[in-house]
């Protein structure tokens, strides 16, 4: 679990599109916004911030989804919004026997993956 995690990315325009995409499918949605920022998560309680900056970030973020669906889901929608391919969806045996997830890479060289232990 986390607080809150903030990524540094160069274009937070196209960061904020991809990232609408990304986490739709997993329930979470654009919060609050202003110049250089933008949260993003449950309705009411953004965790996940973008700031944008000129050199961009490199962060790994694991997103929880609620069904594999999810994150079939997840994983089309980045790739459709524009994000690289870092793992398409799957069982990961090497981390756990039911660690069901996919891994992105959006603009910034950030690596965010949704995951499911169900």
């Amino acid at each position: 679990m986390y607080d809150h995690i903030g990524l540094r990315v160069k274009d937070l325009e196209k960061a904020k599109h991809l990232y609408a995409a990304i986490l739709a499918p997993l329930g979470h949605v654009p919060g609050p916004a202003g110049e250089g920022y933008a949260g993003f998560g449950p309705k009411d309680s953004p965790a996940l911030w973008l700031h944008g900056t000129k050199n961009g970030g490199g962060a790994h973020v694991a997103l929880r989804a609620n069904t594999r669906k999810e994150v079939d889901q997840f994983h089309a929608a980045g790739l459709k919004a524009g994000a690289k391919d870092n793992g398409a969806p799957g069982i990961r045996k090497d981390y756990a026997p039911n660690y069901y997830a996919a891994f992105l890479l959006d603009a910034d060289g950030n690596n965010v993956e949704a995951v499911c232990m169900r």
